[in-house]
């Protein structure tokens, strides 16, 4: 099969001939037919993340077909239109015996501890635990980005954040994760204040129902902060640091109204150093700082079936598609287009 093969960190990857994919027990291959390019992926191709060894590829939100399925696999065909979140789970440590698979301890991560979705197919380890239908009525280009970002943003404002309607929602950092909050937060009936650098990258996120945007260029993070608070008449009750920053991490628990809650679900890798966490506030406003790593597969169908009834529409976010061959120079320049970036290993190159 073609795959995008990483054989240097921080050099672009190329379209190469890997063997084919064999289904391990309990587990299937997936024909892959779309695929996120994901800041993520960005940090696996630039070396921070220390659990992704070369040769390797790249990738980790995908949607597609079942092309193969291994032994001990029940209930799955061939053809079957499914996605997959990106912590495949064991389904037997104490974490996913309690429901809460994204924290397995015994995880693997495609695109990450494992080649992933940056080719014509992926693997999918214990289907039972992992694997996720897909409703006729979900487009496979809709579903590729609910394996992370979408989902992501879905389990940190409802789950963790404890998210209710009328209630101000900060989000530092409009890509694809923090457009994912912000159709999900104004779906929900609570209010968004957005934060990005990115003049397209904030008209966007006013399309997708952001009351007020601030524009974080040359603005230091107490003052973005204070922008926020007076923005929400007095903070607000729920933040998300969406980029992964020291900036933005520290602008996301300041601009907090007191009891406050921070989710940070941006990426923040040792290799690029350790934020400094304005502690005092949080001992001072009693505010709650938490974290969320995606979602578990058992908890995809109520997000599905909002995307279903047209009540959330994540296609609004797609705004580029290119082919396998072309996403060596997207992951390497990672550009701040608005939006989300699908590539397409299904078309011929």
């Amino acid at each position: 099969m073609k795959a995008l093969l990483l054989t240097a960190f921080g050099q672009a990857p190329a379209v190469t001939e890997v063997p084919d994919l064999a289904p391990p027990d309990g587990g299937v291959v997936v024909a892959v037919s779309t695929t996120g390019l994901c800041r993520s992926d960005w940090h696996a191709f630039a070396g921070h993340d220390p659990d992704v060894t070369l040769p390797h590829v790249p990738g980790h939100e995908f949607a597609g077909t079942v092309s193969r399925v291994g032994a001990g696999v029940a209930g799955v065909r061939i053809g079957d239109r499914v996605t997959a979140p990106f912590v495949l789970a064991c389904g037997d440590c104490e974490q996913c015996r309690a429901g809460q698979q994204q924290v397995c301890r015994n995880q693997v991560q495609p695109g990450f501890t494992r080649w992933g979705s940056f080719a014509e197919e992926v693997i999918v380890e214990r289907a039972a635990v992992n694997l996720i239908a897909l409703p006729d009525d979900v487009d496979l280009a809709v579903a590729a980005i609910l394996g992370c970002r979408f989902a992501t943003a879905f389990r940190a404002l409802l789950a963790v954040g404890r998210l209710r309607p009328q209630e101000w929602v900060a989000v530092h950092g409009c890509g694809g994760v923090g457009l994912s909050a912000i159709m999900i937060a104004t779906a929900t009936g609570a209010r968004v204040v957005a934060t990005d650098v990115d003049q397209d990258a904030l008209h966007l996120a006013r399309d997708l129902g952001a009351e007020t945007t601030i524009d974080t260029a040359g603005r230091a993070g107490q003052d973005v902060a204070a922008a926020i608070q007076e923005a929400t008449l007095g903070g607000a009750h729920l933040s998300l640091d969406a980029l992964g920053s020291e900036h933005t991490c520290a602008a996301s628990i300041a601009c907090l109204r007191p009891r406050g809650r921070h989710v940070q679900i941006g990426l923040l890798p040792p290799a690029l150093g350790l934020p400094a966490v304005p502690m005092h506030l949080v001992i001072a406003g009693e505010l709650e700082v938490l974290g969320s790593h995606g979602m578990p597969a058992h908890a995809y169908p109520e997000l599905l079936a909002l995307v279903a009834s047209g009540r959330l529409r994540p296609g609004r976010l797609l705004t580029r598609t290119i082919r396998l061959d072309e996403a060596g120079p997207a992951l390497a320049g990672m550009s701040r287009t608005a939006g989300v970036t699908l590539i397409r290993p299904d078309v011929s190159l």
